[in-house]
């Protein structure tokens, strides 16, 4: 019966690795190390802006919000991932589903905005440079920070909202090993039209509109950076932007690419789905720091004396 009762509520089953026994430890393992590997890198980053007052500055406040959000992203996923490959355990319930979903989306709303704050960095850096400390304060940093989280918060709130008021009576048998809009909305068995159109609005008002933001923004800066005379001054200049290109990379392509399979790419094989889904989730949040500690100097340089003192 597709009817909710108190006996028995309304529950999905979350998928492992396709053709593989749920319990696949060989697969837990790796995941596990990702996780640990994601909460060392951000959480060290958060610890060294923190304590180091030589990183107080703009760029690094912005960065630190990336990690906040890296972190987030990541330790939404964290509690099905031990349940489905340590613990066998499957079975997630319509509240905890939706609430997974949203944090999801969240958090990647989230993550969207603060790059495009990073992108308006770096452009006021090139373009604007002897206005950067007065344009980028850290009251202005702040707000930005702040705009950026009640947005992603806020945008979100009405996915879950609707979700949680659609009947499920189909297969209940997610994707993934946890919850996404597209996912769950693909097993409604109602009317899903307000939910595809809201979800539409909502990915064009986020990443729509950063993704857009970002490249204009970049479009100036490759202006700005072809205008200087000096090679190693454009050389020097596009340094500075290599990190949040390879952010931007990293978050962006598997994001797409993960929402055009789930509106195009259904007869593809279910494995396809899972590693793109997983790429998405895990792969920003772990190479963003080592990405960030490996090209600027202040941060690998406190790092090699904290290691040395450890040593």
């Amino acid at each position: 019966s597709s009817n909710r009762t108190e006996s028995s509520p309304l529950a999905f089953v979350l998928t492992g690795i396709p053709g593989l026994p749920v319990s696949s430890s060989w697969m837990a393992l790796p995941l596990c190390c990702l996780y640990l590997l994601m909460i060392l890198g951000n959480g060290t980053l958060l610890w060294l802006i923190k304590t180091d007052h030589s990183l107080h500055t703009p760029m690094y406040y912005l960065l630190s919000l990336l990690s906040v959000a890296d972190l987030g992203l990541s330790l939404s996923t964290l509690p099905t991932m031990l349940a489905v490959f340590w613990f066998k355990s499957t079975s997630l319930l319509l509240e905890a589903c939706v609430v997974q979903m949203y944090f999801i989306h969240s958090f990647s709303a989230i993550e969207s905005g603060v790059l495009v704050a990073m992108a308006f960095d770096r452009f006021v850096a090139i373009c604007c440079p002897l206005h950067y400390a007065s344009v980028l304060t850290s009251s202005l940093i702040m707000k930005v920070g702040v705009a950026i989280f009640m947005r992603g918060i806020c945008v979100v709130l009405p996915v879950a909202v609707l979700i949680k008021k659609m009947p499920f009576c189909r297969s209940r048998v997610l994707s993934h090993f946890f919850c996404l809009h597209q996912d769950m909305l693909s097993l409604a068995c109602g009317d899903i039209r307000v939910n595809s159109l809201y979800g539409l609005t909502a990915v064009i008002l986020t990443k729509g509109l950063d993704s857009l933001t970002i490249l204009l923004s970049y479009m100036m800066i490759i202006r700005t950076i072809l205008s200087i005379v000096s090679h190693p001054a454009r050389a020097k200049a596009l340094s500075t932007c290599i990190s949040h290109l390879c952010a931007l990379l990293i978050f962006y392509i598997p994001l797409i690419g993960l929402s055009l399979l789930h509106w195009l790419g259904k007869h593809l094989h279910p494995l396809t789905h899972m590693l793109l889904a997983d790429t998405y989730l895990l792969v920003p949040p772990v190479l963003n720091p080592l990405m960030y500690s490996w090209k600027t100097k202040q941060i690998r340089g406190r790092i090699l004396i904290l290691l040395c003192r450890r040593g």
